[in-house]
Parts: structure tokens; sequence; C-alpha cells
């Protein structure tokens, strides 16, 4: 009877193991394999550790140094020995005591310094005051300020506008408040640092294409039609964005923008323009690269551009469709937590409008004398010109580099030293070398304006080529 009993046990067991769930025996598997393996392992005894004396921990801290809060810096580095400017930095400007040609601010129209845009900061400083010592949702918003928003959306030909107090906020603003963590930004190779910034606060997946390559860009954006079409679900819900400037800083070339336009529509992505450079330069108007190449502005998704270089102001803004716009006044982060533009700099954007508005010749003098001097300046022994001929900034590099940057740039500043002794300001193109992601090579950067005239920027290619072929050859 008792070997039947166990033997009817022994069923039991057999046929409540087949019955139970996977997951179980395999829990139980796990537990005894851990019990077995706890049971055969070796065991170690800890050393005991004698405490250290008092002398002896004296004698450690002594001897502990720190690391470096930041790396070391030669006290020859260009931002530890700046210039000093005396008075406006307009035609003429005094450097260290010395009296130059101006070519190295971005006064492209000559407004800096003009009596009306003085005139009409100088009323709003008597109304307004200084500062706004708040945000724009915090009693930072000035009527001005909305008159300035009214008169670039109008100037622009879009229905909204919005202005940021910081320039280089503007875009490392606007980029992170549509682009998130998971959507794809294409971006040229080329793309100046404030976008960069912007690109990295978005946290979204970066994809750089070759400087005006749209070959490279289309490959890039096949690739990931490639991807999309393996993963439907998640390409619904992404975004891609194609992030480019219409005239380069960091080249002086102007984007191929009906191509990329073509581009957008092929692959359902939204264009993001950046026209500080080109802005109050190119077109007939000054309206930018879109009026130079004769594009519909609703093309393009969103347009960005500082008040810092044409219109002689400070900050910057944003312009497009409505509901665009509006979404930067609930998420741009330079918009929503910087102390709004100060009234006076509104006023005297409004009125260096204005001129634009009444004078669109203006344009057509500035291009004439960028031709000018970038036909003047071919041909230097040691040195290549970089940009468009219509480009107001473009850059000087050497042809042929030594193999060191500290000494291509050692070599550029020795240029740009001897033509200040003879009366003509330049400057090197300065980046943060260590956060570029695509660090261009040393270059004099050439800025152009409408005040310089034909015998000063004769003047100035011959004393550029001069000095460049005596410490070149």
């Amino acid at each position: 009877m008792a070997t039947a009993a166990e033997q009817w046990v022994l069923v039991e067991m057999v046929q409540a193991l087949y019955e139970a769930p996977a997951y179980h025996l395999i829990l139980e598997g796990i537990l005894i394999l851990w019990i077995i393996r706890l049971l055969f392992s070796k065991t170690y005894k800890l050393q005991e550790r004698s405490d250290l004396t008092v002398k002896e921990k004296e004698e450690l801290i002594e001897e502990w140094q720190p690391e470096p809060l930041v790396p070391p810096v030669s006290k020859d580095h260009p931002a530890l020995n700046y210039n000093i400017v005396s008075g406006p930095p307009s035609h003429k400007i005094v450097v260290n005591g010395k009296e130059c040609i101006n070519f190295a601010s971005f006064n492209f129209l000559g407004l800096l310094d003009n009596t009306r845009v003085k005139e009409a900061a100088l009323k709003s400083l008597k109304k307004y005051g200084v500062g706004t010592c708040g945000p724009r949702g915090f009693y930072g918003t000035f009527d001005v300020h909305l008159d300035l928003e009214d008169r670039l959306a109008k100037f622009m030909k879009t229905e909204e506008a919005i202005i940021y107090s910081y320039g280089f906020a503007t875009i490392a603003s606007a980029i992170p408040a549509y682009s998130k963590r998971g959507d794809i930004v294409f971006v040229d190779s080329a793309a100046c640092f404030a976008i960069q910034k912007g690109l990295q606060a978005s946290r979204s997946d970066i994809k750089l294409f070759n400087h005006n390559d749209m070959a490279d860009l289309e490959r890039l954006l096949k690739e990931q039609e490639i991807e999309d079409q393996k993963n439907p679900r998640k390409a619904r819900v992404t975004r891609r964005f194609i992030v480019v400037e219409g005239l380069y800083m960091n080249t002086g070339t102007l984007c191929p923008l009906p191509e990329l336009v073509k581009l957008k529509y092929k692959y359902k992505a939204r264009i993001f323009l950046e026209e500080s450079l080109s802005f109050g330069v190119l077109g007939e108007h000054g309206r930018g690269i879109t009026e130079h190449f004769g594009i519909n502005i609703d093309d393009i998704d969103l347009i960005s551009a500082n008040m810092e270089n044409s219109l002689a102001s400070i900050g910057g803004f944003c312009c497009g469709r409505s509901f665009v716009i509006d979404h930067q006044r609930l998420s741009g982060q330079g918009y929503c937590f910087s102390a709004s533009l100060p009234p006076l700099l509104a006023a005297a954007a409004i009125e260096a409008l204005n001129i634009m508005e009444e004078n669109p010749a203006i344009f057509a003098v500035l291009k004439e004398k960028c031709k000018r001097i970038h036909k003047a300046l071919q041909g230097i022994s040691g040195l290549k010109v970089v940009g468009e001929c219509i480009s107001p900034a473009f850059h000087l590099q050497l042809e042929d580099s030594t193999g060191s940057r500290e000494k291509d740039v050692r070599l550029l500043q020795e240029i740009i030293n001897q033509c200040m002794d003879r009366s003509i300001a330049l400057t090197q193109a300065r980046y943060l070398e260590k956060e570029e992601k695509c660090l261009p090579p040393p270059s004099i950067r050439v800025v152009v304006t409408v005040e310089q005239t034909e015998e000063e920027l004769e003047k100035a290619a011959a004393i550029i080529k001069e000095v460049a072929q005596s410490i070149l050859l």
C-alpha cells in the first residue's frame, strides 16, 4: 500500500510539473541553480584594514592636488589680447588709438552711425528708459516691440514675426522649440555655431551633409526614407528638418535654395533658413535669399535672422506662418526667459527698416562694391578668396597650409597687424575650436559696406596684396 501511495504521489508531481506555467518552471530552475552556485562557490575573508593615523591622513591631504577648473590658456591667446575700439565702429574706426578704414564690422548698410537711427533711439530712450528688466511674458512687452514685429512681418511678407533680445539666441532657441528627441535634422556641415548650439539643445538625431552638396543631402534623405519604410509606425511621429543658412557665415557662399525646396517636397521635410548675413543684403529689396532666387516665402517653414548686421541694432527675429511663430512664444527659451529687447534698440531697428524701404537702390550699391573688391583681391600669391562675389562678408585663406593651425593663425595675424599699421582694419574669423563640429580653416574675414568708397576699396585690396606677398613669399 505504501509503495502504491508513493507511486501515486510521484504521478501527481509529474502531472503538476506538466501543468505548471512555463514562467513558473523557469523561475524555479533559476532559483535552484542559484542555490547550487552559492553552496559550491568559494568564500573569501575580507582583509582587515588598519585605520590611518592622523599624521598619515594629514600627509595625504597635503599631497592631494585638485584637477584644474579650466585648461591652461596661453597669455598670447587672442581672446585675452583684444583690440580696443574708441567711438562708433562705422566707416572709419579707431582701434587702439589709430584711425582705420573699417573692413571688420558687419555694418553692411552703414546704418550704425546714421543720424535718423540715432534720433529714433534717443527719442525712445527718453520715453521708455534704458532697458526692460523683464521677459516678454512678465511686463517686458512694450508697444514698440509689437510695432517692430509687425513691421518685420510686413517687410518679409509673412504672417507673423517674433523678436529676440540676442541674435545668437534666436536660431539657437528656435530649433529646439520644434525639433525634439527622436526627430531628424539634416544640416549643412558649414552651419554656424548658433545653429550647432540649437541642434545640441534639441537632442535630435543630427545628420550632416557636405557643404552645399545637394547630391549628398538627397543620399541621406533616401537612406532615411528606406529606414522609415522598415518602421512606418515610428516614421509617422518622426519629424524631419533641413537646416541651412542663406549666406554662410563660415564660407561666404549662397545655399542652393531652389534645389532645397524641391528636396523638401520630394522627401516631406521642413526647411529652417538662417538669414543673418543675407537679410538686408540679397534681393532687390533686401528681403534675403528667397527674394534673390524668387522663391515663394511660404515654401520656407521658418526664417530667422539677427538684427545686428544690416539693421545695425541688437537681437534677432523669426518669421513665418502665425501658428509656427506663436509656438515660439510658448517654448522659445531665449524669448521666454531673457529680458526683452531694450525699446531704444527696437525703435532703432524700425527706423533702419524705414530707410531700407525708402532706398532700395542701396542693395544694388552694396552688391557692386562687393564685386569690385572681390575682383581686386584675386591673384594674391599665397592667399585665396573664399566666398561669393556678391557676399559682403568673405574670407581670405592660405593657399597652402603650413601643416600647423597655430602657425597658419600667426601668419594671418601678421598680415592683419601690418594692414592695421597702414590704416586698414581687418580681423580673423574666430571659432571655439574644441566645440565646432566641422572646424573651418583659419582665415581673414573681409567685410564690405556701402560707406566704403571705390578708392578705399582699391586701396585696401592693394595694401592686402602687398602685405600678403611680403609675408608669404
